[in-house]
């Protein structure tokens, strides 16, 4: 029954201001769920597949990925540490959420046919987290990792990047995946999307960046300023401008 940007290898203060990082959501939650990209929704299908699945979105957020995911007719458990994220899934979706970890993932062994990780995975520890995602996923169930990278080979999009201080970048799940023996060789593909963004959605979604949300409140300004800045001498339009994103997709097969 079910329950109620950082590199491969870290030091321990890199590990400390990963947690300082992951832990500024909470506080940029309605700026997030006002801005941050869905995913494509052929990106999703080839995730998982188009027949229902139970499905384990893990590191959830205010639910983006679970959104597409529930769309698709698939069964979703819903799963974050932060509660003040997870109020803006239940909000929009109304269902199964659960607040916890990918490091403690409050269910029992081999319950879901999918697990899936939306533009978290390089928030977990995982050497902990692996194994519990092989945990819960029966046999020959599918992890699936995905991220919404900004396309920085449009001028405007390289200028944002630098404004945010951070880099539009993944982390390749495959060694992680690999050694830990649970699983087949990593498959790996590419989607493109676009989504319009007025000046204010620009200004949230540079909010959103956990980067930016701990920032002191003069530095933070300073960036939302030039970011405002760059929205209006770029405008394309009167609708506004659309962000380019590459979304890449990760999956394996559990042995």
């Amino acid at each position: 029954m079910i329950g109620g940007g950082v590199a491969a290898t870290v030091t321990r203060v890199d590990e400390r201001r990963r947690d300082e990082l992951a832990s500024a959501f909470g506080g940029v939650a309605d700026a997030y769920a006002r801005s941050r990209p869905s995913y494509p929704v052929e990106a999703v299908r080839w995730m998982v597949g188009t027949t229902p699945r139970r499905v384990l979105d893990l590191g959830a957020g205010t639910g983006l990925l679970t959104e597409v995911l529930m769309a698709d007719g698939h069964r979703v458990l819903a799963v974050d540490p932060s509660v003040r994220m997870l109020a803006h899934l239940m909000r929009r979706l109304p269902g199964a959420v659960v607040a916890g970890s990918a490091e403690h993932v409050p269910v029992r062994d081999r319950v879901f046919d999918a697990v899936v990780v939306g533009s978290a995975f390089h928030w977990f520890d995982q050497d902990l987290a692996v194994p519990e995602i092989a945990r819960v996923l029966r046999p020959d169930g599918v992890v699936a990792v995905a991220w919404n990278l900004r396309d920085e080979s449009v001028p405007w999009v390289r200028r944002l990047g630098r404004l945010m201080g951070a880099d539009s970048h993944e982390e390749d799940p495959s060694a992680a995946l690999g050694l830990s023996g649970a699983f087949r060789p990593v498959e790996r593909q590419a989607f493109r999307s676009w989504q319009r963004l007025d000046r204010q959605g620009l200004i949230d979604l540079t909010l959103s960046r956990s980067y930016v949300a701990t920032l002191g409140q003069r530095e933070r300004d300073r960036v939302l300023a030039d970011v405002a800045e760059l929205y209006d001498s770029s405008r394309g339009d009167a609708l506004g401008l659309q962000m380019p994103y590459r979304t890449l997709c990760f999956r394996a097969v559990r042995r």
